[in-house]
């Protein structure tokens, strides 16, 4: 700004100077020829910044002579600036755009319309969503749920809807809708499947555990009511008694296998003792035999290794296996038990002649409570707690449980151990 006055002053001074030497008038034009030059000078460099202004990144750096120099270069200045501003910008929204799409919720922005803004990639995979298709559709029209249509329309968002996928209804999400903004809207899309399943689970359980243990407490009441009002015969006294020692020792059973349950969902890793497999194998032959009371031939094939394990945990699950082959195994029937190395590791099995098991029922075998027969199950002394205690011994030991059976064949369960768990592997 100095620089153009100091040359605006000097374009008087020398215009007045020649005026008085010369002619006035050519003193005038003079002045008027500075001024038109210095109007010209300003009008090309206003042109070159209209340009710039229109087109920033396609023109070419602004540099200017005099008062100019100084404002072009204030512009790239607060130009430079500005550019590490939206950096900067750009990069707290690109690591805010990570973090959101590293949820595992889903996450959809809606805009007042319930319009899709933008949606991370959980969402997409929740939802059947796609980002690059689905912005500025009506979330309403890609989710059809009647639930989910419903709660969106109600401007209620107090409380999440749980609803169940459109997709064969094999998953279960709580959706929270969460106004921001003017008008905007975030919906969130959680998971709770599981949650969900174990809920299911804790019902299912809390019913079978009433519905078993009414049975015996019924009978129990029934016979002390009995005795109690009449009169009854020494004999049948003691029938009345034995029925009911078979219902109490029915109740311990449940109550032992439950807490056996609870102990392996509860309990820490198993440590890795060194569990001597012919010795425990043998003991299992002999409580076959006891159980069979010589109504059944019982065979051991034995080569397999040592385990590491927790010996306890797995004489329990071994045990509930050869039991249920006894106890399902018509009299005269075999029952084989093998161990043997396998190229997983090493296998434990147990094969029964008996009565086998319809193929749709293998699937729930090791639900808790879960019968085949439930007559049955109960006159052999079952509680339907065995399978389920199996699993979860198994599962501490990195094994599963491998069924084979049909109607009338028999049964083969099979307990696969990883090499991890084979002692000197």
């Amino acid at each position: 700004m100095v620089r153009g006055l100091v040359y605006l002053g000097l374009t008087l001074a020398l215009s007045g100077f020649i005026g008085g030497l010369v002619h006035p008038w050519l003193g005038w034009a003079l002045l008027a020829a500075g001024f038109a030059a210095q109007i010209v000078h300003h009008l090309v460099y206003l042109s070159r910044l209209e340009r710039w202004s229109v087109q920033p990144e396609s023109t070419e750096m602004l540099e200017g002579a005099g008062v100019w120099d100084e404002v072009f270069a204030r512009l790239h200045r607060h130009e430079k600036y500005l550019v590490g501003v939206v950096a900067q910008r750009e990069a707290e929204v690109a690591e805010f755009s990570a973090a959101i799409q590293a949820l595992n919720d889903g996450v959809v922005l809606l805009d007042a319309g319930n319009h899709i803004l933008w949606c991370n990639v959980t969402a997409e995979h929740q939802f059947g969503l796609n980002l690059n298709t689905d912005v500025g559709q009506m979330v309403a029209n890609l989710v059809r749920q009647p639930e989910f249509v419903h709660y969106l329309g109600g401007e209620d968002f107090s409380r999440p809807l749980v609803m169940r996928s459109d997709r064969k209804g094999e998953r279960v999400y709580s959706i929270h809708i969460l106004p921001y903004g003017r008008s905007s809207r975030l919906m969130q899309i959680k998971d709770v499947t599981q949650a969900d399943l174990l809920d299911r689970m804790r019902r299912d359980f809390v019913a079978n555990v009433s519905h078993e243990l009414r049975t015996p407490l019924t009978v129990l009441a029934g016979f002390l009511e009995t005795l109690q009002e009449i009169e009854v015969e020494p004999a049948q006294r003691h029938q009345f008694l034995r029925l009911m020692a078979e219902q109490s020792e029915r109740m311990q059973r449940i109550v032992r296998d439950l807490l056996t349950l609870s102990s392996l969902e509860a309990a820490p890793p198993p440590e890795d003792e060194r569990i001597d497999m012919a010795s425990l194998l043998d003991k299992l032959r002999r409580d076959a035999e006891a159980l069979s009371a010589g109504r059944h031939r019982v065979l051991l094939e034995a080569d397999g290794p040592d385990l590491q394990g927790a010996e306890g945990e797995l004489v329990s699950a071994f045990a509930n296996l050869v039991s249920n082959a006894v106890r399902y195994t018509p009299e005269g029937g075999t029952v084989t038990l093998s161990w043997q190395a396998c190229r997983e590791g090493a296998e434990f099995a147990v094969r029964d002649t008996g009565i086998g098991i319809d193929a749709k029922h293998i699937p729930r075998l090791t639900e808790r409570f879960y019968r085949v027969d439930r007559s049955r199950s109960r006159d052999t002394g079952g509680t339907g707690l065995g399978l389920a205690i199996v699993k979860h011994a198994l599962s501490r030991h990195q094994a599963s449980l491998d069924v084979t059976s049909a109607p009338g064949e028999g049964s083969r369960f099979a307990a696969r151990f990883p090499a991890s768990r084979v002692a000197g592997a």
